[in-house]
């Protein structure tokens, strides 16, 4: 009979990491184990406040399924009875590392994908002065893409200081819905010149309908916009391009099928992730294949990682053994 763990787990980071919202110096994730005896699936995710998530409700809601995973649920039955969320994702996510232990074969195998490869992801500069945050990208000027963490007020001199500080480096920004609407139109026209490839989430959620009317050079991505297939619809005019989270989607499950309508309309994917241990991203890198952005580098920003961690050489990911996960 299958059985249920779940864990809490508390990773520091390598130094303060900061966004519009607030910092933080560790990653609090939680973990889903499901044995059945022989073989054990495993599986992280990260409660977000953002989505009105903490430890205590992750642990929660996924302790509720420690009956419904004795009595055998598949991931079908799993998306019918719970939405789209963190605790989602690492039951998603363990029923997928557990399936593939159990048949001895590799998830991207039993999904019908193909085999992955590695992958280029970018680095993410935490939000600081434009003097701090010069220093940090000219210590990884080598690295072939940064995204930057912005906030509003004060957020061209950050940019500015970046490429100064890092000529060569491809740049991406972050406002974490940190700008007001009216910053849209023209932090766009002064990003451009500066080589930034992409804005991710300019403003709040609750507010993007006005980016349909918005003259933008640089392209805009829905991240906190964007959660499941269901959302696309109401992107369009508003984003030519979508990130995909598993902590969002609930599992990978949900991230390949969203994935997938993405690109059925046009749009340009990115798969992004949460700051978590390699044990979250092992799964995300399936998904992000293929994909134009790629930014799963929380194991880069964490002080220490899980034992069989993803190898990273520089800004090149490699897929995840067996030992770790899929």
């Amino acid at each position: 009979m299958p059985r249920l763990r779940v864990e809490h787990q508390s990773w520091p980071l390598a130094g303060a990491f900061t966004i519009s919202r607030g910092s933080r110096t560790t990653s609090e994730v939680v973990v889903a184990e499901i044995t059945d005896g022989e073989h054990v699936g495993r599986a992280e995710c990260m409660p977000y406040a953002r989505y009105n998530e903490t430890v205590a409700s992750v642990i929660a809601e996924i302790e509720r399924f420690a009956a419904p995973v004795a009595e055998g649920l598949d991931r079908a039955a799993l998306h019918e009875s719970l939405s789209a969320g963190a605790a989602r994702n690492a039951l998603d996510c363990a029923l997928w590392d557990l399936e593939a232990k159990r048949k001895g074969k590799p998830v991207w195998q039993l999904a019908g994908l193909n085999a992955p490869g590695p992958l280029v992801t970018a680095y993410t500069l935490s939000l600081d002065t434009p003097e701090n945050m010069a220093k940090a990208a000219a210590q990884n000027a080598y690295r072939p893409l940064m995204k930057l963490k912005l906030t509003g007020e004060g957020d061209i001199a950050r940019v500015s200081a970046v490429r100064d500080a890092a000529p060569d480096t491809r740049l991406i920004v972050d406002a974490n819905e940190g700008w007001s609407l009216e910053m849209v139109e023209p932090f766009s026209a002064e990003l451009a010149p500066l080589g930034v490839e992409m804005i991710e989430q300019p403003i709040p959620a609750a507010q993007d309908s006005v980016l349909a009317d918005c003259v933008h050079p640089v392209p805009v991505c829905a991240d906190e916009s964007c959660h499941t297939s269901a959302d696309l619809d109401a992107l369009d005019g508003r984003y030519e391009m979508i990130n995909i989270k598993l902590d969002k989607t609930g599992g990978l499950t949900e991230a390949l099928a969203l994935r997938d309508a993405a690109r059925a309309r046009g749009m340009t994917v990115m798969v992004g992730c949460m700051i978590g241990t390699s044990l979250a991203m092992a799964p995300a890198v399936l998904v992000a294949q293929g994909a134009e952005v790629v930014d799963l580098d929380g194991p880069l920003l964490l002080a220490k990682d899980q034992t069989n961690g993803l190898v990273y050489e520089g800004s090149t990911m490699y897929p995840s053994e067996a030992a770790l996960w899929g």
